[in-house]
């Protein structure tokens, strides 16, 4: 499994603390390398256009909030990317929603916690069934 990770300055520290964690997961830093202030549409886009590609199977994107950044993504078709504050969300975002890109708030969640949400995303396969019909009329509004 490929995973692109990017953030803007907003999540740019839990995304280094990220990379030190999920070392089971093959994972490709896209940016920011730096706190400086960036503009989060620009990761969003980027990791979402390669994600969309197929290059990477999934995408974890971090700002300040999750919020913008997730925005930013899920203008790219194909994508269907899940702010996510705890477990559970990221659990369903994955079963239900079919979801392949993971947002969080570098000023919402600890460490602790984003470690947690980002490996049951990671670990948790898409059911299909009554939710395929409805990630199909998802991608039919694209």
């Amino acid at each position: 499994m490929k995973i692109a990770i990017a953030a803007d300055h907003g999540g740019f520290e839990l995304k280094e603390q990220l990379r030190e964690r999920l070392t089971t997961f093959s994972l490709t830093d896209l940016g920011t390398h730096s706190a400086d202030s960036v503009d989060y549409p620009d990761f969003g886009a980027s990791l979402a256009k390669r994600v969309a590609s197929k290059e990477f199977d999934f995408g974890i994107l971090l700002c300040g909030t999750g919020i913008g950044i997730s925005i930013a993504a899920n203008k790219v078709k194909g994508i269907r990317a899940a702010l996510c504050h705890n477990t559970y969300t990221a659990e369903m975002a994955r079963k239900h929603n079919d979801a392949n890109i993971l947002a969080m708030g570098g000023r919402v969640v600890d460490i602790e916690l984003a470690t947690q949400i980002a490996q049951t995303f990671l670990n948790t396969a898409f059911e299909g069934g009554r939710h395929a019909r409805r990630v199909d009329k998802i991608t039919a509004l694209e």
